[in-house]
């Protein structure tokens, strides 16, 4: 069986880290994709789909060191849903998408249309397997 999720979109606001009980950390980010068309009298539009993205370990202090609100990136990893019972005894659920590969995709700043197209692209770097040394900004 496979269960992987692969996304380039851009970041809805910056990345909230906080450490578990046992002081692992864990980086949440919102991450935008778009669906974009022509409809029949040609005008160009567009449809946003928000994910949620959680990230652990290494991974996790790198997208919280380095990744900021409109950053375009790739993601992939495993979708995951769960459940809790809010405080009025609910049961509530979510998914989210446990990344385990991040690239960034463009340098910091890069300005884009607003249809998310950038002009010039930036080289890609696996963040699973980077260093602080290897961070080029």
């Amino acid at each position: 069986m496979v269960n992987k999720a692969i996304l380039i979109g851009r970041l809805g606001a910056d990345p909230e880290v906080r450490y578990t009980q046992d002081g692992a950390m864990v980086t949440n980010f919102r991450l935008a994709t778009n669906e974009q068309w022509t409809d029949r009298s040609g005008e160009k539009m567009q449809r946003t789909e928000w994910h949620r993205i959680v990230v652990f370990g290494k991974l996790a202090e790198i997208c919280g060191n380095y990744l900021s609100k409109g950053r375009l990136v790739y993601i992939d990893g495993r979708i995951q849903t769960r459940s809790w019972d809010d405080r009025d005894g609910n049961k509530r659920y979510t998914t989210e998408i446990i990344a385990t590969n991040m690239q960034i995709l463009e340098p910091k700043g890069q300005e884009v249309d607003q249809f998310g197209e950038s002009s010039n692209k930036f080289s890609s770097y696996e963040g699973s397997e980077m260093t602080e040394d290897d961070v080029p900004f």
